[in-house]
């Protein structure tokens, strides 16, 4: 990856038309598994999303693994996509996109009132 491509994002963009490319051949079950995945997850992301990339693969490669042993999406994640989304991204309490803001947001103010007061 070279300078321009991490500036641009084209590396992302190329990376997740490729998982959307495996995806399309998989079953009716494990697509629409695979986009609640990317949904329940995009909140963990950081700014860029370039953590989550490692993550989503591993989850296509076990729902194209699961696919061909023609196993179906509720032998492999049971009823709970949202816990294992959890456990994909740091287990409950993991902290979100919004977390993260709504504390460097807090910071910031606390440090504008500090100098404002003292």
């Amino acid at each position: 990856m070279n300078f321009w491509e991490t500036i641009t994002g084209s590396d992302l963009t190329r990376e997740c038309k490729a998982f959307e490319a495996r995806a399309e051949v998989l079953p009716a079950d494990h697509r629409a598994a695979w986009e609640q995945i990317k949904v329940r997850i995009s909140p963990y992301s950081g700014f860029t999303g370039r953590n989550l990339m490692p993550i989503l693969d591993g989850v296509l490669g076990l729902l194209e693994e699961t696919a061909a042993d023609e196993q179906s999406i509720h032998e492999v994640l049971g009823d709970d996509i949202d816990g294992f989304c959890a456990a994909l991204t740091g287990g409950e309490g993991a902290r979100s996109y919004r977390d993260r803001w709504r504390e460097q947001l807090n910071r910031n103010v606390a440090e504008k009132l500090a100098r404002l007061g003292g």
